[in-house]
């Protein structure tokens, strides 16, 4: 039976072991923390990462975790409308987008990979320490990093590197590459219980490139009672450098930034009172990585953000991982070997990545708000003489296109697939 190594227990890679699993290969998942947890802020789902998941036999449970998105709007700093469009179902896709918790979407999957594969096919503690190729097998070595403990080799046909924007496997190949490339932004994030807004299940982003807040609700359960359970991102421009790695995920005082969106209170959603209503706020450096010229060597390949992080703009870091996995257990389905699939794998999705991090530097379909604070900086009374519905809807569409979920494109895979 073909086997497979998989570095990293998060989105990216627990999709790749149910995926590959599904096509026949024995699949193990080393993760290097202690004990899984539902962590995190919100993500969204694209409909062609639903698509991936729903195929998984994942549907009815991401209906009861995730809120199906039914539009998304973009306004200025006063809170005016640009663009506004449908989402998911609503914009007449085969699949739901859903807003959903990262840390309950893992949890989803890591439970799938559990009762799919066997409870022992997640190692938790298990931090990669190195690895070489012997004749036809991967070896990789494994430590617990808490202790130093030793906890031995374990060998593969292929290994998987999807061990995030941090991966160690990439820095073996590419050893020189040095720190994720800081945009200038940071980003806070938030999610706290609150009146809902709009249409309780949209998605909306305000302002433009220095100064931009973003908010969508979360969670079925909250929403059935007539609220929202918001997930919020408040981004501003810095001039210090990047924090350091170690303060990625810590928490932070509010006044830190919050002063600078105080104004910000709109008929239909008051910033201030969302953030001062927030317990608990992150702070992360909005980084990427330059796109790589080669992801696969020999019988090692990287995936998700280990291949190709991006900066959060359109909703696709989870997806495009999600859709890494779909393509390479395609690319194992459709070639005589392992090593010639891992290849594959790689042809069909390198360029379409690199081609969505580049697009997300230009600040991908949220461009419109840029431009729009360009020639409007004071606000507008008829959005027509600012910019044009015919520019709105290609920016829109072009973007769908780059990121691979035109509409009709993606509607034709249900009768292909």
């Amino acid at each position: 039976m073909k086997s497979a190594i998989i570095v990293g227990g998060g989105i990216g890679g627990l999709v790749t072991a149910l995926k590959l699993h599904r096509v026949g290969v024995s699949v193990r998942v080393f993760e290097s923390v202690e004990t899984i947890k539902a962590l995190g802020v919100g993500i969204n789902l694209l409909p062609h990462a639903v698509r991936v998941l729903t195929e998984l036999g994942l549907a009815d449970e991401l209906e009861k975790t995730g809120l199906p998105t039914a539009e998304l709007m973009y306004v200025n700093k006063f809170g005016k409308k640009i663009w506004q469009e449908p989402r998911g179902i609503n914009a007449g896709y085969r699949w739901p987008q859903y807003s959903i918790h990262r840390g309950r979407l893992q949890m989803l999957l890591l439970n799938a990979a559990q009762e799919q594969l066997g409870e022992n096919a997640v190692f938790t503690g298990h931090h990669l320490t190195t690895f070489q190729t012997v004749g036809d097998k991967v070896e990789a070595q494994f430590e617990n990093r808490k202790t130093g403990e030793n906890l031995g080799t374990f060998s593969a046909d292929i290994m998987i590197a999807a061990d995030g924007i941090h991966s160690a496997v990439r820095k073996f190949y590419y050893p020189n590459e040095g720190l994720p490339k800081f945009s200038g932004r940071i980003l806070w994030r938030g999610i706290t219980e609150s009146t809902s807004f709009l249409t309780g299940r949209s998605m909306i982003m305000a302002g433009y490139q220095d100064q931009k807040f973003v908010a969508y609700p979360v969670c079925p359960d909250t929403a059935a009672k007539g609220r929202s359970l918001v997930n919020w991102i408040a981004e501003l421009s810095v001039t210090d450098e990047m924090p350091s790695r170690a303060d990625w995920n810590r928490k932070i005082d509010k006044e830190k930034f919050a002063p600078a969106f105080a104004l910000w209170d709109f008929d239909w959603l008051n910033v201030p009172k969302l953030i001062e209503e927030t317990e608990d706020v992150f702070e992360f450096p909005m980084v990427d990585r330059d796109p790589l010229p080669q992801w696969t060597f020999g019988r090692v390949t990287l995936l998700g953000d280990a291949a190709h992080p991006m900066y959060p703009i359109g909703s696709n870091g989870a997806s495009q991982a999600i859709l890494d996995a779909d393509a390479l257990a395609l690319a194992v389905v459709e070639q005589p070997t392992l090593e010639l699939a891992l290849k594959a794998y790689e042809e069909a999705r390198l360029e379409a990545t690199a081609n969505i991090v580049l697009a997300n530097r230009k600040n991908g379909p949220e461009v419109v708000m840029q431009i729009v604070e360009e020639r409007a900086p004071n606000g507008f009374e008829n959005l027509e003489e600012v910019i044009s519905q015919k520019e709105l809807e290609e920016i829109s569409n072009r973007y769908k296109q780059i990121a691979g979920f035109d509409r009709q494109k993606l509607n034709s895979l249900h009768e292909v697939r």
